[in-house]
């Protein structure tokens, strides 16, 4: 049933990848209005809204709200075309600003730890940072349920040098490629166990945080770098990486997980409509 259903569903997706910019847009804006007819996961995103934004009032959430699923749209049909984009193409939609002090981390031989959130395009960011900077970018992630999916969405995130790892091989990769200089991804905004998570205020909710991220900072003393996603206009973005933490090892318990959270907050605050709503974030309370 895994292949039948793959089998019938991927020559639509290849040839949605091979659209040209300005068709695949106007194909986003009709999806949007099939999405909003159908109320795909519109209590969700609603009730994270308002839980996020107390002070805001009924027409500002609904701004965002319809913002959003314009956003939705955008990203599901962009992460597509990663089928087929060129090298070219890649660094001209998601320009990654190299500072001086990350190239100088690299000469020193040091891997580092990268931090971001489902914020902006992070499926264009990952090749924008391959294409640009002499690291080798190992993006953690969870393997999907269908194995035909899983090999189309393995290499369409690998197409330009990336390398992926299943989050259970997170340690025992990261010991393998100690003495290679890596940069090692985590989106680090999902929803954690419970009794596993570091608890703190994350847009005026009760939010459980993954602590393996901060865990592995400290035990390779690999600097924590927050990517920073700016969505300049449909279809462009800019990558702009923050050096968080030098010297993880320093750090007091749970301030690496503190300071990601909070840039994240500061930077959906700002522009709340591309940050991922329909995820159902907060579905644990605290314990």
């Amino acid at each position: 049933m895994q292949a039948f259903w793959f089998y019938l569903s991927f020559p639509f997706i290849y040839l949605i990848s091979l659209l040209p910019f300005w068709l695949l847009y106007g194909f986003s804006d009709l999806l949007y209005l099939t999405l909003r007819l159908s109320g795909y996961r519109k209590k969700v995103v609603l009730d994270n809204l308002r839980n996020s934004f107390p002070q805001k009032n009924r027409a500002e959430i609904n701004k965002i709200y319809k913002d959003y699923y314009h956003y939705l749209c955008d990203l599901v049909l962009e992460t597509v075309k990663t089928l087929t984009m060129s090298k070219e193409q890649t660094q001209k939609r998601c320009v990654f600003h190299n500072p001086k002090w990350l190239s100088e981390i690299y000469a020193e031989k040091k891997s580092i730890i990268i931090l971001m959130g489902h914020y902006g395009n992070w499926e264009w960011a990952g090749p924008a940072f391959s294409l640009t900077t002499k690291f080798q970018l190992v993006v953690i992630y969870r393997p999907l349920s269908n194995s035909y999916f899983e090999k189309l969405t393995v290499g369409m995130r690998t197409r330009h040098g990336t390398k992926i790892t299943a989050v259970n091989a997170t340690l025992r990769d990261m010991v393998a490629n100690r003495k290679s200089i890596t940069a090692t991804a985590f989106v680090a905004d999902q929803t954690a166990t419970p009794e596993n998570a570091y608890w703190t205020n994350f847009l005026n909710q009760d939010t459980a945080i993954f602590t393996g991220p901060e865990k592995l900072a400290k035990k390779f003393d690999y600097p924590v770098v927050y990517m920073n996603i700016k969505r300049i206009k449909r279809g462009y973005y800019e990558v702009f990486p923050e050096l968080l933490f030098r010297n993880p090892k320093e750090t007091a318990d749970n301030e690496i997980l503190e300071s990601f959270t909070k840039r994240l907050e500061k930077e959906i605050n700002m522009n709340p409509s591309i940050w991922l709503w329909s995820h159902r974030r907060w579905k644990h309370d605290r314990q």
